[in-house]
Parts: structure tokens; sequence; C-alpha cells
């Protein structure tokens, strides 16, 4: 699986995929996870299964879903104390949920 972590300049999306690719090597899965910037979306998504969007772009979803759309990927507006997940597990979490209970996007609780 191949995950995209979007942010609008890329730091804080780098800090959540670099969690993520942790938490899945420890639970010994197959997971990719890249930072990217809501600037660079549209080429990045070429690479991704699942976005996680940063709760600070919850503006732009409607576009985001657009995008993602074309590609089949999936969306997950993340909730806004994702930063807290210093481990990654919660973040991998949200990601399995999605998946499993709706593939079009989940929203966060």
């Amino acid at each position: 699986m191949r995950i995209l972590v979007v942010c609008g300049a890329g730091a804080s999306s780098t800090f959540v995929a670099q969690r993520v690719r942790h938490a899945a090597r420890a639970a010994g899965r197959d997971i990719s996870a890249v930072a990217g910037t809501e600037q660079s979306l549209p080429i990045d998504l070429d690479a991704a299964d699942v976005v996680l969007v940063g709760p600070h772009l919850h503006h732009a979803m409607d576009r985001i879903r657009r995008h993602a759309s074309l590609r089949d990927a999936t969306v997950v507006l993340l909730p806004a104390d994702i930063f807290t997940d210093l481990d990654g597990t919660r973040t991998l979490g949200l990601v399995d949920e999605t998946l499993a209970s709706d593939p079009t996007e989940r929203k966060p609780s």
C-alpha cells in the first residue's frame, strides 16, 4: 500500500509519513508513506493508494477528492490532534479502519 500524506508546505506531513512508516515496519507490513504538499498533489497522486490530508486543509477537501477520484485513491481527512500520534499507530489504524469500512473516504470523529 502506498500512502501520501498531504499538508500545506510539507513539514507536518513529513513527520506523519515518517511515523506511519515506522508503525508499518514495526507491524511487519509492506507500506510506503511519503509526504507531499497541496501544490504537488496532482503529481504525487500517481503513486498513492491512500491520501491522508492534514486537518488544516479541510477547506480543500472537495478539490482533493476530485483529484484523488481520478486515480482511485482513498482520501482520509486527519483529525486535528493527529500530530500527537508520536508512534504512528493511530494514524495507521485510521487507514485500516477507512479501507475496511468505506473505500472512498473517512472523516475524523
